[in-house]
């Protein structure tokens, strides 16, 4: 059994900085793992993963803004973002295990907002 716990979240300006956590509790030490976010009135889209080895993606809208990163001795997971938008304003959800970009185990999410 998996749980995943995010924090970190908050207000913060457009063009400000905000690091997510997500502390893992299981075994989770060989799956990829990854952020997502879902803005009001939209669907849930994935933001970044990273595998065992550290291999990264991002998608396009936050790629050179954001950087996703893991320990696995602590198990844990950080998403840093940078130049924060309006756009980014989001609940951020933490997931752990599956498929790339199917993933198994969900965190509850940490709200973020960008104000301009």
């Amino acid at each position: 059994q998996v749980r995943l716990v995010e924090s970190g979240g908050g207000s913060v300006s457009s063009g400000g900085s905000l690091k997510l956590s997500c502390a893992a509790f299981g075994y989770v030490r060989h799956c990829r793992m990854g952020w997502y976010r879902q803005a009001p009135g939209k669907e849930r889209e994935f933001v970044s993963s990273i595998s065992s080895d550290d291999t990264t993606d991002y998608s396009d809208s936050v790629q050179g803004r954001f950087t996703i990163s893991r320990d696995n001795a602590q198990s844990m997971l950080y998403l840093q973002m940078y130049s924060l938008k309006t756009d980014d304003t989001a609940v951020y959800y933490c997931a752990a295990c599956g498929l790339p970009r199917a993933f198994v185990h969900w965190g509850q999410g940490t709200q973020v907002t960008v104000s301009s």
